[in-house]
């Protein structure tokens, strides 16, 4: 008789599996440990632009290069509000198991499903039939027209595989499980790595062969959330009696989903705007300011993985009525972004220019000079964006979405002058100011904000002890 043998991949999933409850134990110890998963995760996720753009300059040219680049701000208007929906959708999902309520947690994860299905079908048809109109509207070079379409319309027709990934890696990290994830981001960035250069070297695809791999890795990586969910989370496998969701409920999670996205799509317009600018001033600043924008990116990451891991801390401890642990848990955080942010800024400084080289092949001085200058810029200025990060995600798990929205705006201001006005007059030095102009300007409101927020939770916290000090009897 033969033994029976177990599946190696189902195995491995299992093993990987991490439901951590963040209302306990040391503040900034449970907020690092929910952090460095996400960090890699997300370090792995900057590799499919990073790898892309990569092989695409360096096999296809500058030309193929800018065209990638020409169509960024779109892909960020459209995927970016995917992935603020996800992000807004799981805030109830948090809450829901910091309260211990799973019932009304399954029911989230319903409403999250049935907004994130409506969102991918918009997207597929926004991105396919609308990206020729889009990239003329952004003054697109004729000569990158072609390349920039057939990117973006093989990127949206997969739009599904990208938004059911970023919904179920979102919930996943919901219930305090950042780990799992990060296998996944493992598993596509290296799929994504090996198909870019198979359609693109081997296969000659082109520029669309770059948006392919990308699209079959995450779906493949969809399939692995699938399969974990189903073997070793029962607490997310939904009944019939979970899709009875209600109107409030409901209503809750398409007010964050629809509003975190919003708020997405805004800095994303603002980007689209700034685009335009750079558009005018030829493929060489264009390829640049894609090389730049990549690397930046890639090196902000450590502060987007502090505010994503920031956001379920607070949603899971609002949930518990800890407000106590809040605030601790947004001040030990804050100087935990701003350490990493002046690192950061310290590393695009010094070793720019070598970065840069990666993605540009020899005779390129003059692009691999325009985006050192603009790492210098932006890198010199982390400090301010690794406030916004804590403030804005603060903010985020509290169910705040008002400010947020109006720090977007304030960005989606900063860099539409930059992009319609500053390119204009000062060229591609201009561009550089975009970002940081744009986070002094959102950095106002969500500062104001999360001060004032913070007295409120103070009280919130006090007034419990002040309550037993007045019933207590006295001697």
């Amino acid at each position: 008789m033969s033994a029976t043998r177990t599946p190696v991949l189902p195995t491995l999933l299992e093993s990987l599996v991490i439901t951590r409850n963040l209302t306990s134990g040391s503040p900034l110890r449970v907020i690092i440990a929910f952090t460095l998963p996400l960090l890699v995760g997300n370090l792995f996720q900057q590799l499919y632009a990073v790898t892309d753009a990569a092989v695409v300059g360096r096999l296809l040219g500058v030309d193929a290069l800018a065209s990638v680049g020409a169509s960024g701000s779109l892909q960020f208007l459209l995927i970016g509000f995917a992935m603020g929906a996800s992000a807004g959708v799981s805030i109830p999902v948090a809450k829901a198991f910091g309260a211990g309520n799973l019932a009304a947690m399954r029911r989230a994860v319903v409403s999250g499903i049935l907004i994130s299905g409506g969102i991918a079908v918009a997207i597929t048809l926004i991105g396919t039939l609308g990206a020729r109109t889009l990239l003329t509207w952004m003054g697109t070079p004729p000569e990158l027209m072609g390349n920039a379409e057939a990117f973006l319309a093989v990127l949206f027709g997969g739009a599904a595989a990208t938004v059911a990934f970023n919904f179920l890696s979102s919930v996943i990290r919901a219930l305090g499980d950042s780990r799992t994830p990060l296998l996944f981001l493992v598993v596509a960035c290296l799929l994504n790595g090996g198909l870019v250069v198979l359609f693109i070297a081997v296969f000659h695809f082109g520029v669309g062969g770059a948006a392919l791999a990308t699209v079959i890795a995450q779906g493949i990586s969809t399939a692995c959330c699938l399969i974990l969910v189903i073997r070793r989370m029962p607490d997310l496998l939904l009944s019939r009696d979970d899709w009875r969701i209600r109107r409030e409920e409901l209503g809750e999670s398409t007010k964050l989903g629809l509003t975190f996205g919003f708020q997405m799509s805004i800095i994303a317009v603002g980007a689209a705007v700034l685009q335009y600018g750079i558009n005018k001033l030829g493929t060489e600043a264009v390829a640049a300011f894609t090389a730049a924008v990549r690397l930046d990116q890639a090196a902000v990451t450590p502060l987007i993985s502090i505010g994503v891991a920031l956001s379920t801390y607070v949603a899971q401890n609002r949930g518990a009525g800890q407000w106590a642990r809040v605030r601790m848990g947004v001040f030990r955080a804050g100087g935990l972004a701003l350490g990493f942010g002046v690192a950061l800024g310290l590393v695009l400084v010094l070793f720019g220019t070598s970065l840069v080289r990666l993605f540009v092949g020899a005779g390129s001085d003059h692009v691999v000079a325009m985006a050192h200058r603009y790492l210098v810029i932006n890198g010199s200025l982390y400090a301010v964006l690794a406030l916004l990060f804590v403030c804005r995600n603060a903010l985020q798990g509290l169910g705040i979405t008002a400010v947020p929205t109006i720090a977007g705006v304030m960005e989606l201001l900063a860099r539409s002058f930059v992009g319609l006005y500053l390119v204009d007059r000062m060229g591609f030095l201009g561009a550089c100011l975009a970002a940081p102009l744009a986070w002094v300007g959102a950095l106002v409101p969500l500062g104001v904000a999360w001060t004032i927020h913070h007295r409120r939770l103070a009280r919130r916290d006090d007034a419990p002890v002040l309550v037993r000090a007045v019933l207590q009897p006295a001697g």
